[in-house]
């Protein structure tokens, strides 16, 4: 029988109701037995772990990893430095501000921007549709990253008769097929996924489904208070403990089974999947979106020529462990270059660049937090 507080009330920062999580974490990992690794696959997670010291509650055996959760330090070198080769041709680029800083092969776009070329911030995909109108004797170029969360809105903009002179260079990335890839992997040990539960929104809990059954390993999907993680981690124990792989819902405040139904038709309408990298891991099969050839007229790629100039990759990027540290099979202390050579003022690898990035959350929190 759960022991599990009532998952409405885990939106309230609740010491008591911490304290019986953390007591049916114990309980669960004593009755399991041997160790069990649980990855999240959301930077906001990682967040909240670590700024709330969520580790020093969990029991010996339990560790809870970080995977590919952070769709900034997934965006490839060959895309920061096609947004780098379309802002050198003189073009407005238009990006989310965590994309401002990660270096591309040997700069970044704040280093482009430093040197003369039109580079802007925006909030959402609309600020782009308004910069365009604004600039109508400029080409804007939305430089779009991100998961299924911002995907949806790329593609709500691009269905809102955007003007002529905008287009789109997208980065944007699907989630599912990573979590596949990492599932794949022969050294693989995780036990449990902790699914994000603002990409659910748009795409429902109920898209886990065939994972759940293809893999035999559980997902829940987890909101973003410290009791939605710690309610997350029970729920996932309780399916590894039972030896009955599931799927559960933990957040269904914000999530449904099926999401948001009209936001999934529009992504769906604007891109289409294909194989493509996600930095630092591997080639993902489906993991990245693209523009469909309905939306050709607004694709960069098409509109530009972007492909980038040759350039020297800096040494110390081949030190850097942020694809180990994606994939579950290293710590930012494990790297060489954390808190040295690489710090958030000046970032070796994307790991360190972004709020959802491991290791600048790690940095920022004083190393390994465990206190």
């Amino acid at each position: 029988m759960s022991m599990r507080p009532d998952v409405e009330d885990l939106q309230f920062r609740d010491p008591a109701k911490a304290d019986v999580l953390a007591d049916r974490l114990a309980t669960l990992q004593d009755q399991i037995g041997e160790p069990v690794a649980i990855m999240h696959v959301c930077g906001t997670h990682e967040q909240v772990i670590a700024k709330f010291g969520l580790r020093s509650r969990l029991p010996d055996g339990l560790s809870v990893r970080m995977g590919p959760g952070c769709p900034v330090c997934v965006t490839t070198m060959r895309e920061v430095d096609e947004a780098l080769a379309i802002a050198d041709s003189g073009a407005i680029v238009a990006t989310y501000g965590d994309m401002f800083r990660v270096p591309g092969t040997a700069r970044s776009l704040a280093d482009a921007k430093a040197e003369g070329a039109d580079v802007r911030v925006v909030y959402s995909a609309m600020d782009v549709a308004a910069l365009a109108r604004e600039h109508p004797d400029r080409e804007v170029v939305f430089f779009a990253t991100g998961f299924e969360t911002t995907a949806a809105p790329t593609a709500a903009m691009l269905e809102a008769d955007p003007p002529d002179n905008l287009s789109v260079l997208s980065a944007h990335k699907y989630v599912p097929p990573a979590m596949a890839a990492i599932a794949e992997m022969p050294d693989t040990d995780v036990d449990g996924f902790l699914a994000a539960g603002h990409a659910a929104t748009i795409t429902g809990s109920g898209i886990f489904e065939s994972f759940v059954e293809e893999y035999g390993i559980p997902v829940v999907v987890g909101g973003f208070e410290p009791l939605d993680v710690l309610g997350g981690l029970v729920a996932l124990l309780e399916l590894v403990a039972s030896g009955q792989p599931g799927l559960e819902n933990a957040y269904p405040r914000c999530v449904s089974e099926a999401g948001n139904v009209a936001a999934q038709d529009a992504m769906w309408r604007v891109f289409e999947q294909r194989t493509g990298e996600w930095r630092g891991l591997a080639e993902i099969p489906a993991g990245c979106l693209d523009l469909a050839p309905a939306y050709a007229d607004w694709n960069a790629r098409e509109r530009f020529d972007v492909e980038p100039a040759a350039a020297t990759v800096d040494p110390l990027t081949e030190q850097c462990r942020c694809g180990d540290i994606m994939a579950g099979k290293a710590s930012p202390e494990d790297c060489p270059l954390f808190g040295g050579a690489c710090v958030p003022s000046d970032p070796v690898g994307a790991c360190m660049v972004s709020s959802e990035g491991t290791c600048k959350i790690w940095y920022e929190y004083g190393g390994h937090p465990d206190l």
